[in-house]
């Protein structure tokens, strides 16, 4: 278990590193995220997300469900639609209030317009913080490091302009510099929080990893579908928007085929 934590931990490190860099361009830009860029960021997120859930997340659930003699419409059909219900719960709330939004969601709260803006992302980073913790667990446990590797480097590319998207636009509202970063970068801090919490909680009864696999595909798909793809067109047809998804999903893809094979 403990070379399981280790390896979860250095996982997602990273990923949530690369949210800390992207807020760190508040320091070298002071202009807010132009539209067609932000529907790009969305859009590439959801479609790395999309693949991730399918080739890392549901494909070896299925796979281990088998290997168990365990029911995949049970397990792995059930953990997708409990892991969408739990993010339907937080998402109810949880109060958060989206970037480039003034209708706050969640239930009602007195929070300032930074701390709920970060609660957003927050909402997105939990399932990935799962999905990369898991990932990096079975390494350790199978040797499938190429595979989680592949997922952490398509996490971090989309987590990147996540942490930029947060603290520049904080930045042009007239935050200082450096509140503006740590709001940024502390939207990332989740990720390792959930990544080892989830590992335990898979270490802890045997035979539970294809239920949370597929638990943390639902969460992510639920993202997706609410939050990412509809804000990638801002409420218009967006060319780019569609083209990033796709291109997420491609590179997505693409980094599990070459680093997984």
């Amino acid at each position: 278990m403990q070379k399981e934590l280790l390896y979860a931990l250095l996982g997602t490190g990273f990923t949530c590193a690369a949210t800390i860099l992207g807020a760190a361009m508040v320091f070298f830009f002071r202009k807010d995220v132009s539209r067609d860029v932000q529907r790009a960021f969305l859009g590439f997120a959801a479609g790395v997300m999309v693949a991730a859930s399918v080739w890392s997340l549901l494909i070896p659930a299925m796979e281990m469900a088998e290997e168990l003699g365990v029911s995949v419409a049970l397990h792995v059909g059930g953990g997708f639609a409990f892991g969408g219900v739990f993010l339907m719960l937080l998402d109810r709330l949880l109060p958060h209030l989206h970037p480039g939004s003034d209708e706050p969601e969640g239930l009602p709260a007195h929070l300032k317009r930074t701390t709920m803006v970060v609660l957003a992302v927050t909402l997105h980073n939990i399932p990935e913080g799962m999905a990369v913790g898991l990932a990096f667990a079975l390494a350790a446990r199978e040797g499938t490091l190429p595979a989680a590797v592949a997922l952490a480097i398509g996490m971090g590319l989309q987590n990147f302009p996540e942490g930029a998207a947060i603290s520049l636009p904080l930045r042009s509202e007239g935050a200082r510099p450096g509140r503006a970063f740590l709001c940024g970068a502390a939207s990332g801090v989740v990720e390792p929080i959930f990544g080892l919490l989830t590992v335990l909680a898979a270490g802890s009864v045997t035979g539970t990893m294809p239920l949370i696999l597929s638990f943390a595909a639902g969460a992510m798909i639920y993202v997706v579908v609410e939050e990412l793809i509809p804000e990638a067109h801002l409420g218009e047809h967006s060319h780019v928007g569609t083209a990033s998804v796709m291109a997420g999903f491609l590179c997505m893809m693409l980094l599990d085929v070459l680093l997984g094979a």
